[in-house]
């Protein structure tokens, strides 16, 4: 396969996989356009080929019990990047809480491989996890909140991420039934959402993950 050139002697590294040598593998889960086309995809060499339905459909038999909420009120650019480690972990399930229309820039396309469920309001999320007996708690820098780098978290929890700059809503506050925050040695009073995001989601991976 040749790599595009981008000047003299430079050259894009390749993504994925191009069309697949005939014949092709008799296995339902691959999609003929990718083996015809290539498989461009951010997925893993597992997934090369499979369709975005047999994708879903296998991580669906292996979901870790964390889930991922997010407010929405001001169509922040980190949620796709939260949305992105999200499904790095496999996550159970992603919240948007608030306007229905998220950006999803940064997610890369991740999405699709995940459960994104829609919530209007906090109160409308609180009631989701108190049906499933699902605790809970906030990730922020707030007076009152407890260090992450030395708690144990739920295995199973929904992990509650406020907007960028603003953090956690007051509502949102209220609904959780703990608040972490992440130690910070600098100036800054916090880090981007994003980062936030995937130090919490890898400090409960620590602990209930096996590699």
């Amino acid at each position: 396969m040749v790599e595009p050139e981008i000047g003299p002697g430079e050259f894009y590294p390749v993504v994925g996989v191009g069309p697949h040598p005939l014949p092709w593998p008799n296995d339902a889960r691959l999609d003929p356009e990718l083996l015809a086309n290539g498989d461009r995809r951010n997925v893993s060499d597992h997934y090369r080929y499979w369709s975005v339905e047999a994708i879903v459909k296998d991580l669906d038999t292996k979901r870790n019990p964390l889930r991922i909420a997010i407010e929405n009120w001001q169509h922040d650019l980190n949620i796709g990047s939260i949305v992105r480690t999200a499904n790095a972990f496999n996550v159970a399930s992603v919240h948007i809480v608030g306007k229905r229309d998220w950006n999803r820039r940064g997610a890369m396309v991740t999405d699709k491989y995940l459960h994104v469920i829609h919530h209007s309001d906090v109160k409308e999320l609180k009631d989701w996890c108190s049906q499933r007996e699902i605790t809970l708690i906030g990730i922020d820098n707030l007076p009152g909140s407890v260090p992450l780098e030395s708690s144990e978290i739920p295995r199973e929890v929904v992990m509650f991420f406020g907007q960028e700059g603003a953090g956690i809503s007051e509502e949102g506050q209220r609904a959780c039934a703990k608040i972490y925050d992440i130690a910070q040695y600098g100036s800054t009073r916090s880090i981007n959402a994003s980062a936030a995001g995937a130090i919490a989601m890898y400090h409960w991976g620590l602990q209930h993950l096996k590699r």
